[in-house]
């Protein structure tokens, strides 16, 4: 089948060997997304173990579309609505791109939904609930020049969501980026890794995860699950793989983060004990400057406030500043790794950047950048 991976932008080459890892084929790389082919189990496999995309999207038919008409027609006639919709089942429909006379999203979503109900109407003499937040099929539909493609989304929600973050910082990291700008980084498991700006702890988490190859999906539920071919046999096989390659322990992880407010250190810690991670994550409430190190060099990976939401530009210009001092004087023979979105901040560690990624947070545009510490 074709399935498009949605991720996030500056992801896309990473995201690719992900998948290509995990088993897709004929990938070809897009803006903030990726096509590719799998089989089910594939499909099932990227569900369970893929930590970088927002979701999974199965294409189900293209047909021609030039305008509302041909668009409530196609949509009906596109596939086995009767075997997959029953009026039982609640529904919602997402639509993006626009074609001929299909400008609007709203409109468009509104169209299928229409052709989708008076189908159902045809078929019963009743028809589905839309539901936004919990349906039992989410339906997405993607508007080309003088086409339409309709596609499934395998999941509930966005995949970033990993369900161990209850509490949450100001502006926290979502969990799939965090995921990424660890993989990006390079880190060696078998070397220390610092966030001395920790806030709620997502980098350390996802960094934990990868290192003892948690399956981010592994305990969550899926929409897949009621697609009506869905394949209960497979899944649990693929489950079962996916469970057979977390480590029970890593004598060797040393991962410490550092929180000055007391507040967001505790929030933290929260999200470090529903991750299962306490044993291996240690969180310390503390300014940075009073954080001592592990001897072996190693990684620090940091998120830093740069200004967009958080702070004044003089409080961090400051912090910036006395964090390059921190780093210089304690952690020679180090990595840093840091995500910015202000560049005259960054200016003020006076440290000089070997490699800059672009990678989009939140809508901002920011780099991940890498110092060699010395």
């Amino acid at each position: 089948m074709k399935v498009i991976a949605v991720l996030p932008q500056g992801f896309e080459e990473i995201g690719s060997q992900e998948l290509a890892a995990f088993g897709a084929r004929e990938i070809t790389i897009l803006r903030r997304a990726i096509a590719f082919e799998a089989d089910m189990a594939c499909l099932y496999r990227l569900h369970l173990n893929a930590r970088l995309p927002f979701r999974f999207l199965r294409e189900i038919a293209c047909f021609p579309c030039q305008g509302p008409d041909s668009l409530y027609r196609g949509i009906q006639r596109a596939f086995d609505w009767v075997r997959w919709l029953k009026p039982s089942m609640s529904f919602r429909v997402d639509v993006s791109g626009r074609s001929d006379g299909l400008s609007h999203s709203h409109f468009s979503a509104l169209t299928v939904k229409n052709a989708l109900v008076d189908l159902q109407r045809q078929e019963w003499g009743k028809r589905s609930l839309i539901d936004l937040d919990a349906p039992d099929l989410s339906i997405h539909v993607h508007l080309r020049p003088s086409e339409a493609v309709l596609s499934f989304d395998g999941s509930k929600g966005s995949l970033h969501r990993r369900g161990y973050r209850a509490a949450m910082g100001i502006a926290p990291l979502k969990e799939n980026l965090a995921a990424g700008l660890i993989c990006l980084s390079n880190w060696d498991s078998n070397a220390p890794l610092v966030d001395p700006l920790c806030g709620s702890g997502s980098l350390l988490i996802e960094a934990a995860s990868i290192a003892l190859g948690f399956a981010p999906g592994l305990n969550r539920s899926f929409l897949l699950e009621k697609w009506a071919d869905f394949d209960s046999h497979l899944w649990a096989s693929e489950k079962t793989r996916a469970a057979s390659f977390e480590k029970q322990d890593n004598p060797k992880l040393k991962i410490i983060g550092c929180e000055q407010d007391s507040e967001i250190a505790e929030m933290a810690k929260s999200n470090v004990l529903s991750a299962g991670l306490e044993e291996v994550i240690s969180i310390q409430t503390c300014n940075f400057n009073e954080l001592d190190l592990p001897n072996q060099p190693g990684w620090v990976v940091s998120n830093p406030p740069y200004g967009k939401r958080l702070g004044c530009n003089q409080e961090l210009t400051d912090l910036y500043e006395e964090l390059g001092k921190y780093l210089k004087n304690n952690a020679s023979g180090w990595q840093l790794w840091l995500l910015s979105g202000n560049a005259d901040l960054t200016k003020a560690l006076r440290m000089k950047c070997s490699r800059k990624i672009p990678i989009q947070n939140g809508g901002i545009d920011c780099r991940f950048l890498n110092y060699a510490i010395h």
